[in-house]
């Protein structure tokens, strides 16, 4: 290792450019493109169903490859089916937390303290409002939270 070379025991940041399936016909991932980290959300996720046991453990791989090893997750209780306690995920468990926060974020702890927020998309949102969301969700200035770009950008159901 060279002076230049930065030491292996920084925290990596979130990477340039990331949005790609979590796993083939999967649910897709999408980080914000700055190491900056100075908008309400760090990226989006769009799960495929309401199923925690089927739908973490892709995302915790994905995420672990780019940001290092993922240590809890939060999730609202009222918006998924059954959130176990923990998860093993490539041999690491991984504490679940669940919270009445509402369904539209992910909270991601890396570490002891490193948070990163994710927004969710609901899993029967049609392709383009998806993203058009996750666009809006990772831009460097975003200052809208989730919710209100999902209100925004989710087609609204008919009237009555």
């Amino acid at each position: 290792m060279t002076d230049a070379d930065p030491p292996s025991s920084l925290p990596r940041l979130l990477p340039d450019e990331i949005h790609h399936a979590v796993g083939p016909g999967t649910a897709l991932l999408r980080l914000e493109t700055t190491g900056a980290r100075q908008s309400l959300l760090d990226g989006a996720w769009w799960p495929r169903s309401r199923d925690v046991e089927r739908e973490l453990p892709p995302l915790i791989t994905a995420l672990t490859e780019h940001l290092g090893p993922v240590t809890r997750v939060g999730l609202d209780a009222s918006a998924w089916n059954g959130i176990p306690a923990r998860l093993v995920v490539d041999d690491r468990v991984v504490h679940l937390d669940s919270f009445p926060v509402g369904d539209d974020t992910v909270l991601i702890t890396r570490g002891d303290h490193d948070h990163f927020s994710l927004m969710v998309i609901p899993p029967a949102t049609t392709p383009e409002a998806a993203r058009t969301a996750m666009a809006r969700a990772v831009h460097a200035d975003n200052a809208t939270q989730a919710a209100g770009i999902l209100l925004a950008e989710l087609p609204r159901p008919p009237a009555p």
